[in-house]
């Protein structure tokens, strides 16, 4: 919609109160003061940090026909009262918008880990299979050709509307996005038409948010509760759960979609068989309902194998050819900041990965360790203003599946860095370990130290490129600061 009035707006809503009479036209909608422009709607959610009934006079000013806010605020146009601004903002976006993921496939993928390098190869199974994809994540949000930088994993209900809006006017016929717990819990994904949801695994993450993993785990069924409660003709829902993951027997109960298993271990309706991991990648036989396709991939470890066959379960249930799914797998060479490796000419195998969980640690370090002929050292901090429980276990992770850790800073945020390490350190009081607070100083001492046949992984910030100290958003990229030290450390060889 564009340039409808406010009533028609207001149609998505069963229960408000206006103040002050009119009916004017409304060119957008908006929960962020900044971005007001002529005849915006304008939403007010109170946040973590700032609260924006506070700005609801500046957005009159900057031209906001009307204002949508939960309690009193003294301004000139019509104001329409709710009892939760949050919960208004995903029923008048996606009405706005005229319910815009009606009119494509997506795909959801929620879990700890796993979520970004499953979302790229599904992105890569429909590209394949000829579809106009859109992809939403921790990375970026991609449509078609574009890349359009993102804050969240998962954006805000309005943001995301919006998206898809962007998404369906591109033409888009397939989309996949990553689904955080935290936005579940928030309603970010309300008015959101899901085919196909996707769990990964469920692992010790977030637990300053959750509290408890109870809560963590039924945060990410929302996911399942929502699907396929209608049973629509020629659009049947899917939830795709992993067979050796515990919390999926709960998220198949909680959902009225079809489901469909994939594992490795466990009777799996789509099942990795003859695993064989080497340094070259991984090869297996997927064995699922009516044959068998083998698979040969770049991408190394057991837990990408897990990614692999949740993306072909994916892809099966999207009505997708095996064969091409197989195809678009083994196209795939990796995923920038996931086990990505750092080229060098001193055959010292340098992994950058974004594992910043006890359990995405375990499988990065258990996957390097047959591939490296000599040690194996880590670099591993963690983030500030985070779930704090987790700390001790990263460094016993970190000390019990490396031959070296070093422990350091991630994006410490708010947080002194010193405190951070020192819970880290709380886990692990009889082991070997070094603690340099400065990331450069410790990746470069990493390999400083490192030998010929040895592997050095840098571990919790992978794709990103900054570093939060603080109030201050700085240049930082594991990547670049790694190829500096091998620079380095060539240079020093040849003197």
């Amino acid at each position: 919609m564009k340039n409808v009035d406010l009533s028609t707006v207001l149609a998505a809503l069963p229960f408000y109160q206006q103040d002050k009479e009119g009916n004017p036209a409304i060119t957008s909608i908006e929960n962020d003061h900044r971005l007001i422009q002529e005849g915006s709607l304008f939403i007010c959610i109170k946040g973590f940090t700032f609260d924006g009934h506070e700005a609801a006079e500046e957005a009159v000013r900057k031209g906001a026909a009307a204002i949508v806010a939960e309690r009193p605020v003294n301004v000139s146009v019509p104001v329409i009262y709710v009892s939760d601004t949050k919960r208004a903002m995903a029923y008048l976006a996606a009405h706005f918008y005229q319910y815009p993921t009606e009119g494509f496939h997506l795909i959801g993928i929620t879990g700890t880990n796993g979520k970004t390098t499953t979302s790229h190869l599904i992105e890569q199974i429909l590209q394949t299979h000829g579809e106009t994809t859109g992809l939403i994540g921790t990375m970026y949000i991609k449509i078609g050709d574009e890349t359009i930088e993102t804050k969240n994993t998962t954006p805000e209900s309005l943001t995301l509307q919006k998206t898809f809006s962007k998404m369906k006017q591109a033409g888009v016929t397939s989309a996949v996005m990553e689904v955080s717990s935290h936005a579940l819990q928030e309603g970010r994904t309300n008015g959101t038409a899901f085919n196909v949801a996707v769990f990964t695994n469920l692992t010790q993450d977030h637990l300053d948010f959750h509290k408890t993993m109870e809560e963590y785990r039924a945060a990410k069924g929302l996911l399942f509760a929502r699907l396929g409660n209608l049973f629509y003709a020629g659009r049947p829902a899917f939830a795709v759960l992993n067979a050796d993951d515990a919390a999926s027997s709960i998220y198949q109960s909680m959902t009225a979609a079809h489901v469909v298993t994939y594992g490795i271990d466990n009777k799996a309706d789509v099942k990795a068989e003859n695993v064989r991991l080497t340094s070259e990648g991984t090869a297996f036989t997927v064995k699922y309902p009516g044959g068998t396709v083998s698979v040969q991939s770049k991408l190394a470890g057991r837990f990408n194998v897990y990614n692999m066959i949740a993306a072909f379960a994916a892809g099966f249930v999207s009505g997708i050819n095996p064969e091409t799914i197989r195809k678009a797998l083994e196209s795939v060479a990796g995923v920038a900041g996931r086990f990505e490796l750092v080229p060098n000419k001193q055959d010292i195998s340098v992994i950058v990965d974004y594992a910043h969980t006890p359990d995405s640690l375990v499988n990065v370090l258990e996957t390097i360790r047959p591939l490296a002929k000599g040690r194996v050292t880590v670099v591993v901090g963690c983030g500030g203003d985070r779930d704090k429980t987790k700390r001790p276990l990263m460094a016993q992770a970190a000390c019990r599946y490396a031959d070296q850790a070093i422990f350091t800073s991630d994006n410490p945020r708010s947080e002194n860095p010193a405190a951070i390490l020192a819970d880290m350190e709380s886990g692990v009081p009889d082991e070997q370990y070094l603690v340099i607070e400065d990331r450069k100083k410790a990746i470069f001492k990493a390999i400083e130290d490192a030998r010929p046949g040895d592997a050095v992984v840098i571990a919790g910030k992978g794709h990103e490129t900054y570093q939060i100290i603080g109030q201050n958003v700085l240049h930082f990229d594991d990547r670049e600061t790694a190829k500096e030290a091998l620079l380095q450390k060539e240079g020093e060889k040849h003197e």
